[in-house]
């Protein structure tokens, strides 16, 4: 998989990009598990990529979803058993 960001919000800390092999879009956030930081993507649809690019209030209340693992559902890749926390 390769994953490529076409958004960044450093200041709310997610990103907004695509996964190239599928074309897959996705917004992801930092997270640590205190061996190494690392980023979980969670897949959105169109509508949400357009918006979010548009609408911070709207991306970042989704973000803070996923850092409460509300939206584990939506994951990419499914995290290993040592699973980090959301900086």
């Amino acid at each position: 998989m390769k994953f490529s960001d076409v958004f960044k919000s450093r200041e709310h800390m997610f990103a907004l990009g695509v996964e190239e092999t599928t074309g897959r879009l996705y917004l992801s956030i930092p997270v640590s598990n205190g061996m190494v930081d690392y980023e979980e993507y969670y897949q959105i649809d169109r509508a949400n990529f357009d918006l979010f690019q548009t609408d911070l209030d709207t991306a970042l209340a989704f973000a803070m979803s996923c850092r409460r693992r509300e939206l584990d559902d939506l994951l990419i890749v499914q995290p290993g058993a040592n699973r980090g926390t959301a900086i």
